[in-house]
């Protein structure tokens, strides 16, 4: 018997990786390809998944075949305008020959019949392949092979090895920027003053206004826990670097002792690990474009700031082995608990939110040295949330958990009366939004999770979540 493994999205969709048969998938079952009479004693489940598998086989194999006869297609094209152009290049030396020995029945008869034969050959044949281009991209297509390489390729193949997103176009990131308080909205609920003076502080850096010696930005988010502070950095990093994985987290109560500062920048000659750099350094060098994130920066140890007012004057660092680090591609953001009970305490009430800043900020300048503040271009205080942000926030939640059962062309009906329920039971003052996440797996996940393993929902179904008698309800 032949076993292959199936992902769980084949079958669905039009695109081929929806429709990959492959061993990646974590979520990958292995199906025996079963002979005909043998399918009897599957249930009805399983011999829909063989067919589906079996069509997407098929569809593979039909594209398959498609790719292959563009890719020769190509390659003839290529390898012919190639050859044509040796040739010229050969008579032409050939022409400059007979010339030299004075063998001039020789040098005309290359010059206005061969080499003229030649390029008129190289001419049709040119003007075939920019045909063929031009009919592939004007239906959307990309082709798969080219005769040189174009400044993109190489920009992309340095982006994937050093993951500076170098491939980038000017003007695509000059529009990121611009919406760039529009995309971090989308993932960041009840936060609007913050996300503007981020936005506003990075869009200076980035036409020029800051200093280009130093760091992109610093700034510090200030706020209760579960409020959206790491949440917006994600978001930060994802808009200005293309991804989440930009974020270098560096956790500051690992760092509360004086010995351990070291780690930083890496081991002291002589001690063990020296030769395996900073984690600091070592990840800022490694991902130059990247979003530096202090986690409950007032826990660490004073000899810190020490190390932090060098980067932030200078933009750069000196390792343990010598090496300079540069920061002026980074962009550094500290946050902090401090406050965050007059925060509690005041929350709701709108008409005291610059008396609730200022006591966040004399909390923040009893802690911190003048000499660190002054070197933090914004401090960013996060507001706590309302019963109707929590339920956007909720909103979200169970939309990705819609695009999980998608997959197994499960569709998910949540009514807006459940998602307030969930906002409601899930709020914990003191944590924020983290507990929505735990009360969203316990409430909805593990029931509907208990009822695909007894095979109450199955592909095509709909499941509706809402309230009966003061709980949720799956059907």
């Amino acid at each position: 018997m032949e076993w292959i493994s199936i992902s769980n999205d084949s079958g669905r969709g039009s695109s081929t990786k929806s429709d990959s048969v492959s061993g990646s998938s974590s979520s990958s079952n292995f199906v025996g390809i079963l002979p005909k009479e043998s399918r009897d004693n599957l249930g009805e489940q399983e011999r829909k998944r063989i067919e589906q598998i079996e069509k997407a086989i098929e569809r593979l194999n039909r594209e398959k075949e498609h790719l292959t006869e563009m890719w020769l297609r190509e390659k003839g094209y290529v390898d012919s305008i190639r050859n044509l152009k040796e040739r010229v290049d050969v008579v032409k030396v050939e022409i400059d020959k007979a010339e030299r020995i004075f063998d001039l029945n020789r040098a005309a008869e290359l010059r206005f019949e061969t080499l003229p034969d030649l390029e008129k050959q190289l001419e049709k044949a040119v003007e075939e392949y920019e045909n063929y281009v031009k009919d592939i991209t004007s239906s959307g297509g990309q082709l798969l092979l080219r005769d040189e390489v174009r400044r993109e390729d190489v920009a992309n193949v340095v982006s994937r090895w050093t993951g500076i997103p170098v491939s980038r176009l000017v003007k695509s990131q000059r529009e990121r920027i611009l919406n760039l308080a529009q995309e971090l909205h989308k993932r960041v609920i009840g936060q609007s003053e913050a996300v503007d003076i981020v936005t506003s502080a990075i869009q200076r850096s980035r036409v020029g206004m800051n200093d280009p010696k130093k760091p992109i930005g610093a700034l510090m988010f200030l706020g209760p826990t579960g409020v959206g502070k790491t949440e917006l950095s994600k978001a930060i990093a994802e808009q200005m670097f293309d991804t989440e994985d930009a974020v270098v987290r560096i956790d500051m109560s690992e760092y509360m002792e004086k010995f351990s500062v070291s780690r930083l920048v890496g081991a002291p000659p002589g001690y063990i690990g020296h030769d395996q750099g900073g984690q600091l350094t070592e990840a800022v060098r490694r991902k130059p474009y990247s979003l530096v994130l202090f986690d409950e920066i007032e826990k660490a140890h004073p000899d810190v700031f020490n190390l932090l007012l060098q980067v932030l004057d200078e933009g750069r660092l000196t390792d343990s082995n010598g090496r300079t680090v540069n920061f002026t591609n980074t962009l550094i953001i500290f946050t902090s608990n401090l406050g965050s009970a007059s925060i509690l305490e005041l929350a709701g009430k709108s008409e005291k939110k610059a008396e609730i800043k200022n006591k966040v900020m004399q909390a923040v300048r009893q802690t911190f040295s003048p000499e660190f503040l002054n070197r933090v271009d914004e401090f960013v205080v996060f507001d706590s949330l309302n019963q109707s942000e929590l339920k956007e926030i909720v909103s979200l939640e169970m939309a990705k958990l819609s695009n999980r059962l998608a997959e197994r062309n499960i569709k998910l009906v949540v009514e807006n009366e459940a998602l307030g329920y969930i906002a409601n039971i899930g709020y914990d003052p003191a944590y924020g939004a983290r507990p929505l996440k735990r009360t969203i797996q316990r409430q909805v996940e593990t029931p509907i999770a208990h009822a695909l393993l007894e095979e109450k929902f199955k592909e095509g179904d709909t499941i509706h979540v809402s309230v009966r008698a003061n709980s949720l309800e799956i059907s």
